[in-house]
């Protein structure tokens, strides 16, 4: 039988490993949930409904010429619920348990993260995925598998497959011999040279193989 995955989400400030007790883990519905980034409103927060095109709009992060943005609020929308979660500890802080990757079982290949266009998996042209250039992307991500990863941790730019450009969840350290949870943290910075708006919809990928 192959091995699943479960993704979830930690929806509390709280920094602790998935089933934790007292702590709110998310399993994401990987088919209608998404996350959201934002400068957050009175009405794009924790615990509002999932907010219209208008209302995340106006909530969207602003532009400072020649000043590099970190955005600030990071959430799940939650469809079974029709519910925002912020996700508090994503972002620029120094949190090791934010994404977290359950596997009920072993994997033949070291799970892997990336972040695509769209579906397809193909390109990495977006502006905010470095259009074209990967180490320009605006997506950075760390994997906290082993150890929190600091604070204002740098990370890895994240686009497509090419090397150094997406995220070994299991360290380096290959397969999984046995069922376990691996963890990442991520964030987004806007460079100092954009001038721009615009909306962008990437899509985040975990890759492995199995049996």
């Amino acid at each position: 039988m192959a091995t699943a995955l479960t993704i979830a989400v930690n929806h509390s400030t709280e920094d602790s490993p998935y089933n934790t007790s007292g702590v709110d883990w998310i399993d994401v519905n990987l088919d209608n949930d998404t996350l959201i980034f934002s400068a957050g409103s009175d009405v794009v927060k924790d615990g509002e409904s999932i907010p219209g095109d208008s209302a995340l709009n106006q909530a969207g992060s602003r532009i400072n010429e020649g000043v590099a943005v970190i955005i600030d609020k990071y959430f799940l929308a939650d469809v079974d619920v029709n519910l925002l979660k912020e996700v508090y500890n994503m972002g620029n802080q120094n949190k090791r348990y934010v994404l977290g990757f359950s596997f009920d079982d072993e994997t033949t290949s070291e799970p892997v993260l990336e972040v695509w266009d769209d579906s397809t998996m193909l390109t990495v042209a977006s502006v905010a995925l470095g259009a074209g250039t990967p180490s320009n992307s605006w997506y950075k991500g760390v994997v906290t598998t082993d150890a929190l990863p600091g604070a204002d941790w740098a990370g890895s730019a994240l686009a497509g497959a090419s090397d150094g450009h997406f995220l070994q969840l299991n360290n380096g350290n290959g397969a999984l011999s046995v069922a376990d949870v691996l963890y990442c943290n991520l964030k987004i910075i806007v460079p100092v040279t954009v001038t721009d708006s615009g909306a962008f919809t990437p899509v985040i990928v975990c890759k492995y193989t199995t049996l």
